[in-house]
């Protein structure tokens, strides 16, 4: 009997290609196996065997990465189609492979449109267009970058001239110039030319930078250079009423164009200007604060020219404090504040002076100068007075004309005092007598008087005694005592050979006593026999 045919089963491989999506990151690498073509190889018995599950179907159940590889790394690189285009050309496919790329082309994203680009704008034009050389066949202008330039960016600058009184503008240059400076050359001597300066990119031209005048095409001399002298490179300083005279000399041929400016207006008619073809003289007869300022010089010679600035400050005494207040009064004391001046002359105040006056006599006198503070406190008034104060501002210039002067009187009040004297503790000065210097020992010749001294200190005051071989020589005439601020002398008058001995001197007073000694020896002279029998 011929066998039941198999029952139809659905194929592996649309099985797989569903699961495909989540088995995508783990099945997608065996794509190089390609073990499709290897299946026809092990399924020769499919129809031999159709009670076993046919081989056929069975094969790609058994290769599973072959047919899944391509279906899962079509949502991942985009490029399955091709791949499983490459699979169904196989040798032996069973019909089974066709229906990957159906599936692969159902997952694959749209591509999104690219962003297009942003507009081309031009940019702004060129700044500070000016000359910087001239001479008889050629022009060289120089220029700043544009303040803004945008996404864009900058190909380059186009140079265009036209002579005075036409509109015929032409291009200096057959290229864009990449630098901010440039030279127009084979022109015509003594034309006149305006130039102005265009720059370009991929949204089109710019907005002209324009020369502010025409330039005369000619050789210049001599460029024109101001020579400020030292002491106007910083502020100059001048009290009101001084005169004023600025000598500021220049280079330049031909004779330059020469004007002044102040604070960017014409001067005033009461300042002198005289030029001559090597300065410029700006006289004042007498400054005024309104002449303070910064007065600008410019030397032109033809479209080249140099400036040159002087800062000119013109000060004057201050106005006086404002807001002068007594705030306290106390014990001899008194505290005043102040507010500054309302016109501190042009300058910085540097101090005030402080002045107080009795209401009796009404007579000021300082109490403070160059005192910086707002803030002072008086001290040692005089007690039963009463008292003005005022105050003064100071600059540099001087003090101020007028004063600002308290309205109230500090009034300083009488109290009871009682005076009591300090008590000074007493000190002893008593002293037991001390020699301070000794007698001592000596020789003395018969018949030439001699002295012996000595010095003594004490308190109170010590009595001296002289004795000699310990007996008091008292008011003896032979002898004269001296006692004189503590110096101590004896005198022996033409001593003889009796009047050798020991001599002492004793102090003595209320806290004791002190002596001192010394051995006093007389020699008699001894004469040759010669000198003796002519003495005879």
């Amino acid at each position: 009997m011929p066998g039941k045919p198999a029952p139809i089963k659905k194929s592996p491989a649309k099985k797989a290609a569903k699961k495909a999506p989540e088995a995508s990151p783990v099945e997608a690498p065996p794509v190089e196996a390609a073990p499709v073509e290897a299946a026809p190889a092990d399924a020769p018995p499919a129809e031999s065997a159709p009670a076993d599950a046919p081989p056929a179907e069975a094969a790609p159940a058994d290769a599973p990465p072959a047919e899944t590889a391509p279906v899962e790394a079509a949502p991942a690189e985009g490029e399955a189609a091709p791949a499983a285009e490459g699979l169904v050309d196989g040798p032996t496919a069973e019909g089974v492979t066709p229906a990957v790329p159906a599936e692969a082309a159902l997952v694959e994203e749209p591509a999104k449109a690219p962003t297009p680009p942003p507009p081309a704008v031009p940019t702004s034009p060129p700044l500070d267009v000016s000359v910087d050389d001239v001479n008889d066949s050629s022009l060289t202008i120089k220029w700043n970058a544009p303040h803004s330039i945008g996404d864009s960016g900058l190909d380059g600058y186009l140079v265009e001239y036209c002579k005075d009184g036409t509109t015929d503008w032409v291009v200096a240059q057959e290229e864009l110039s990449p630098t901010n400076v440039y030279c127009i050359k084979n022109l015509s001597c003594c034309d006149v030319l305006h130039v102005r300066v265009v720059a370009v990119n991929r949204g089109g031209r710019s907005e002209p930078g324009s020369l502010a005048e025409p330039v005369l095409i000619r050789e210049v001399a001599e460029r024109p250079k101001i020579r400020v002298p030292r002491i106007l490179k910083s502020c100059l300083v001048k009290q009101v009423g001084e005169q004023i005279n600025l000598v500021i000399p220049f280079l330049g041929k031909p004779k330059p164009v020469v004007s002044w400016l102040k604070d960017g207006q014409p001067v005033d008619t009461r300042v002198n200007i005289r030029n001559s073809h090597k300065d410029s003289i700006m006289f004042i007869r007498s400054a005024q604060r309104e002449d303070s300022g910064t007065y600008e010089i410019t030397v032109k010679v033809d479209s080249f020219e140099d400036k040159a600035t002087i800062a000119l400050q013109i000060v004057d005494r201050p106005g006086s404090p404002a807001n002068v207040k007594l705030v306290d009064t106390w014990g001899f004391n008194a505290a005043l504040e102040w507010s500054p001046p309302k016109d501190n002359g042009n300058t910085e105040i540097t101090g005030y002076t402080i002045q107080k006056a009795d209401r009796k006599t009404g007579v000021w006198f300082s109490v403070l100068e160059n005192y910086h503070r707002l803030t002072a406190t008086i001290t040692d008034l005089i007690m039963g007075n009463s008292y003005s104060f005022r105050v003064f501002a100071e600059n540099q210039v001087g003090v101020s004309e007028t004063s600002a002067v308290t309205k109230g009187v500090a009034t300083i009040q009488k109290t009871g005092i009682v005076y009591k004297a300090p008590e000074y503790p007493e000190r002893d000065y008593s002293e037991a007598p001390r020699f301070t210097t000794p007698l001592t020992d000596r020789a003395a010749t018969v018949g030439y008087t001699t002295k012996l001294l000595c010095s003594v200190r004490g308190c109170p005051m010590p009595k001296i005694e002289w004795l000699k071989n310990k007996v008091i020589i008292g008011d003896d005439p032979k002898y004269r005592q001296n006692s004189t601020q503590g110096i101590c002398s004896l005198e022996i008058r033409k001593p003889c050979c009796f009047d050798g001995g020991v001599y002492t001197c004793r102090a003595k007073n209320e806290q004791g006593e002190a002596a001192v000694s010394c051995k006093l020896q007389v020699k008699q002279v001894v004469l040759p026999v010669a000198d003796k029998e002519k003495g005879k």
